[in-house]
């Protein structure tokens, strides 16, 4: 609950740490439908025995804007703003953050989560999982078509088996 001052949802987060009783959880954005294996993404980040997982996925500016160098299965480079031809993946929305990794920002009660995964990159502790199917986003008209009919998809798909 960010109160009066709006907090980020990295300050949100960091908040609300006092509320979740494991070292490391989940981060799903809400406005996303994301058909993937979260069990198998869970185990890497633990494997990694890093403090933060981001799900990257091969975009190439189709379904958003890339914003992640991704080479040699680790994250060169992410950043939402500036930009860089060699940017071909993006933020597929799960990510995983222990929670001693809110420590980087101690002195920060307001704070995008993007700085936080940005800090954690610069200090080689933010381990990639690529996912290879796409997500899809709920926050407009046209994502929520392309949802429904893939959900539809998959319904009818089941059907028949």
């Amino acid at each position: 609950k960010d109160g009066e001052r709006l907090l980020g949802t990295g300050g949100a987060i960091k908040n609300a740490l006092k509320e979740i009783n494991s070292n490391y959880f989940l981060i799903v954005y809400g406005d996303s439908y994301l058909p993937c294996d979260y069990a198998a993404v869970q185990k890497f980040f633990i494997s990694t025995g890093k403090l933060g997982l981001m799900t990257v996925f091969h975009n190439e500016d189709k379904w958003d804007s890339s914003n992640i160098e991704f080479l040699n299965q680790e994250i060169v480079a992410y950043d939402k703003k500036i930009k860089t031809s060699q940017m071909r993946y993006i933020d597929y929305g799960l990510g995983i953050l222990a929670k001693e990794s809110f420590a980087f920002m101690q002195d920060q009660d307001a704070f995008d989560l993007a700085f936080l995964y940005q800090l954690l990159l610069k200090k080689k502790q933010l381990a990639a999982y690529e996912v290879k199917e796409r997500f899809y986003e709920a926050g407009s008209l046209t994502g929520i078509k392309e949802l429904e009919y893939y959900l539809s998809l998959k319904s009818a798909h089941r059907d028949h088996f």
